[in-house]
């Protein structure tokens, strides 16, 4: 059955039926899937505030000059915001080299901490990257510790448990992720933005992000910063009720997605992990290496080859996506705390991300 004739089909659970059929290994009809590479239908350009971030932060953060963005926005969807790939050739390395060998070191939380001995998560890039430089094809291969990496998360540790942030268990925000946000966020009319948590999510083309929305941040008024590199995915972006039919559309390697005003609670999912259009081991954006000659300032930090062939080798099955979130208004302070000690951050590692095996197996504990 098509994707149209399971939104048009009667009773709750649209959702449900959509996220299903494109999570199907043989799904082969996705011409329903908005792709902004074309954009078309319900796709209308969107004005950004190219003022409001200089040419010369943009460069600072791996970017294009804002005037170079494309920017579109879906309708009956106002404040969402989707950008194909405003990254700088080369840039985008940076970020995946940050969110596989930095950003999931301590003090920051992964879900292998859920599981193993501190001592055995403290060098994850470390342990892993000989296992995955000399890794083959077969999918029968044990899975390095980064490749059983499934989220980080940044400054206020989001609580699965709980789902809630705590001022008890805070670590500092990446400074080079908070001015990529600021830049952003700015860039789409949200000056002053601050980058105060972050979930990173690692997939691979067996995993998928359930159904949900972000509600736990006390400030609802800042946006939702979505970035993509590697693989493609089907993001579905529903409505204000979990059962309303969604919307699909593609999310490609460098592409950025805001969600604010109304879109900001809205129920979204990644049912499916898709390989790049473009038919390559790695999408051509990934191709490039970063110029000699960056700007002064930059947070962008050139990789050494044998680190990229690593990042390379993991992405040719492997998608990774940063959310980052303000938390609290300006101003703003968590309600009195009882009973906490910031701990506990889940019951299983998959309570966010889920994973095809997890449904028939218990999380690896390893």
């Amino acid at each position: 059955m098509a994707a149209a004739a399971l939104t048009r089909e009667g009773g709750g659970g649209a959702f449900r039926r959509l996220f299903r059929f494109y999570r199907q290994r043989d799904a082969s009809d996705l011409r329903g899937v908005v792709d902004f590479s074309a954009p078309g239908g319900q796709v209308f350009r969107s004005q950004l505030s190219i003022s409001s971030v200089s040419d010369q932060d943009a460069y600072r953060a791996g970017l294009r000059p804002v005037s170079q963005w494309k920017a579109y926005g879906l309708s009956g969807y106002p404040g969402f915001i989707f950008i194909p790939n405003p990254f700088l050739p080369g840039c985008q390395r940076h970020w995946v080299k940050q969110c596989l060998k930095l950003y999931p070191e301590k003090p920051n939380v992964c879900n292998l901490d859920l599981h193993m001995a501190p001592e055995k998560t403290t060098d994850l890039w470390g342990q892993s990257k000989e296992q995955l430089r000399r890794k083959g094809s077969s999918k029968w291969e044990p899975r390095s510790l980064l490749e059983k990496l499934r989220w980080v998360t940044l400054g206020y540790h989001y609580n699965w448990d709980t789902k809630q942030y705590s001022a008890n268990h805070h670590t500092p925000f990446p400074s080079d992720l908070a001015f990529l946000s600021e830049q952003v966020a700015a860039a789409c009319g949200f000056r002053g933005f601050q980058a105060q948590a972050g979930i990173l999510n690692y997939y691979h083309f067996d995993s998928s992000l359930g159904i949900h929305v972000d509600e736990s941040e006390l400030d609802h008024s800042r946006p939702l910063l979505s970035f993509s590199f590697g693989q493609s995915s089907i993001f579905l972006l529903g409505g204000l009720k979990r059962e309303e039919a969604p919307t699909a559309m593609f999310m490609h390697s460098g592409d950025i997605m805001v969600m604010s005003g109304f879109s900001r609670l809205l129920y979204h999912a990644v049912p499916r992990v898709l390989p790049n259009p473009e038919g390559t081991a790695l999408p051509s954006c990934l191709d490039q290496a970063l110029p000699s000659d960056l700007p002064a300032g930059s947070v962008i930090e050139h990789s050494s080859d044998e680190d990229w062939q690593v990042c390379a080798k993991y992405l040719q099955s492997s998608r990774i996506n940063m959310t980052i979130r303000q938390v609290l208004a300006e101003g703003q302070k968590f309600p009195e705390e009882s009973g906490t000690n910031g701990k506990g951050q889940a019951s299983s590692e998959d309570s966010h991300h889920e994973n095809s095996k997890a449904k028939r197996h218990k999380p690896n504990t390893a």
